[in-house]
């Protein structure tokens, strides 16, 4: 017997990356269903490369009694509206937005990293996904902190346009066609250019000086993997269609040299470790795309502190950073509560 699965926002990309992932990875499926806004009532969107057509149905009227689970990737405002009923009416709800995530009754899960806090979906029956920098950068981190206990990490985000969905790719692709035609290259999703740009802004500013993004990786960090570890990031869009990159500085209590470390990485789940040091022998975003892995590249020991580290970090962010944790969340909820798929 299998599961009854809900995938609510199936039209945008992490919604049709959730579908390709539970296809591929054969989740044990008894019933799919695919929902979205009224917008999209009645689209049909693929289920992977199974052949299968999967018609679009309104999420406010679908009824989730009967159903096992449902992956949001809908946003926090239409996770506010509907969660609640679906985690009411016996669906667990696994979200890929932000609204639970620090919620101290809802689980904020990375099935590598801390696969026992699932135990506290209960409370809510509601699991949160991790912002995509996070549950990359978290993976990394995990098998070095449990060898050499991490004390601070500094972190810069080199994040793709697609974590800004598809308002965002769009917008790469068309300024940088209308510059090569000398056409405006007028900012719409994002605050500056971004075409042949960086810019240093995702989310919106608080009230110390840092974004939004870089606040949940701190916070996230710390409710993922340990409390106690000091967290700093600057994040930062660049001009590339997906994949998010990191520079990883991470200073420990106890002492951890650069081999030590890459035989850890080499053997860690999750983690996929191409240090070759040499031309070409390290990761990037678009080697990454449509792979299941974490990319650890550039491990090298930081003279200025004791105990340093600095790593490279890449991964596809609509999968490790999105749906492939989702399903991932799934998969470990199934094999230790629901007992189904067997």
């Amino acid at each position: 017997m299998g599961y009854r699965i809900v995938v609510a926002g199936a039209t945008g990309n992490v919604g049709r990356e959730m579908l390709n992932i539970l296809a591929e990875r054969e989740f044990p499926l008894d019933d799919i269903a695919v929902v979205a806004s009224s917008r999209s009532q009645g689209d049909e969107v693929d289920f992977g490369e199974t052949g299968r057509k999967l018609k679009v149905q309104n999420i406010e009227h679908f009824d989730p009694t009967g159903w096992d689970m449902a992956l949001f990737a809908i946003g926090s405002e239409g996770t506010r509206l509907h969660a609640p009923r679906f985690a009411a009416a016996g669906c667990t709800v696994i979200d890929n937005s932000s609204l639970y995530r620090m919620d101290p009754d809802v689980p904020l899960i990375v099935p590598e990293v801390n696969p026992d806090a699932i135990a506290g979906y209960t409370k809510r029956n509601i699991i949160a996904n991790p912002n995509c920098s996070t549950a990359q950068m978290v993976v990394a981190l995990k098998p070095l902190h449990d060898f050499a206990k991490i004390k601070r990490v500094v972190v810069a985000t080199y994040q793709s346009v697609s974590g800004a969905g598809k308002a965002g790719m769009d917008e790469l692709f068309e300024q940088s066609r209308n510059i090569f035609v000398g056409d405006s290259a007028e900012a719409k999703k994002f605050t500056k250019q971004i075409a042949f740009n960086v810019i240093p802004h995702i989310d919106s500013f608080l009230d110390d000086g840092s974004t939004k993004e870089e606040w949940k990786m701190v916070v996230e960090t710390k409710k993922i993997l340990d409390p106690k570890i000091k967290v700093t990031a600057t994040c930062v869009r660049v001009p590339v269609f997906v994949g998010h990159s990191e520079a990883i500085n991470i200073e420990f209590e106890n002492e951890i040299s650069a081999a030590q470390a890459q035989k850890i990485l080499r053997e860690a789940p999750g983690v996929m470790l191409v240090d070759k040091r040499e031309d070409g022998g390290y990761v990037t975003p678009v080697e990454c795309v449509g792979e299941y892995a974490t990319f650890i590249s550039r491990v090298r020991e930081d003279s200025t502190v004791e105990n340093g580290l600095s790593l490279w970090c890449v991964s596809d962010n609509l999968r490790k950073g999105a749906a492939l944790n989702a399903v991932q969340i799934a998969e470990l909820l199934g094999r230790r509560y629901l007992n189904k798929g067997d």
